[in-house]
């Protein structure tokens, strides 16, 4: 067996690819594809959940198929002295915000935000700014979207 730095050996990145490219495979059915006992299968996503690699077997939602089709990326300027606790509470709060990232550089946070339209966006922002800890928003409108998010060029890196 040999592993990677990351502690991924062939084998989980087999089973890590298998699972990326076809969420719905199964357990048995992987065990069939990949010629590994169910037992061996099973324990090795056992682990890989255990250790974190794996973070959820949840299904991918689509924003723009629920009904947000408007994606937009804002960074946010926050009073200083309380830390990010108070503005992360209330963007937690807001349904269209996917996103919470701290940042270096001009802004304290980015977050990413969906919206029904631009109009909806209008009142999205306004939501996030009506906080007395955020001092500025800047927003950026995503036109098109060119790489999803992904993960697999890790596990074969």
């Amino acid at each position: 067996m040999t592993t990677t730095a990351g502690g991924v050996d062939e084998l989980d990145r087999r089973i890590l690819r298998l699972f990326l490219e076809q969420p719905g495979v199964g357990v048995l059915g992987a065990s069939r594809r990949l010629g590994v006992a169910r037992g061996t299968l099973q324990a090795r996503l056992d682990r890989l959940v255990a250790r974190g690699v794996i973070r959820s077997f949840a299904p991918q939602l689509d924003p723009a198929a629920l009904g947000y089709p408007v994606t937009a990326f804002c960074t946010l300027e926050i009073r200083q002295g309380r830390g990010h606790g108070p503005v992360v509470e209330h963007l937690s709060a807001i349904p269209e915000v996917l996103e919470a990232h701290t940042i270096t550089g001009s802004g304290d946070l980015l977050i990413r935000v969906v919206a029904r339209d631009n109009a909806d966006l209008q009142r999205v922002i306004d939501e996030v700014v009506d906080d007395s800890h955020v001092i500025r928003a800047a927003t950026a409108i995503s036109l098109v979207t060119r790489i999803e998010h992904r993960t697999l060029p890790l596990v074969t890196a």
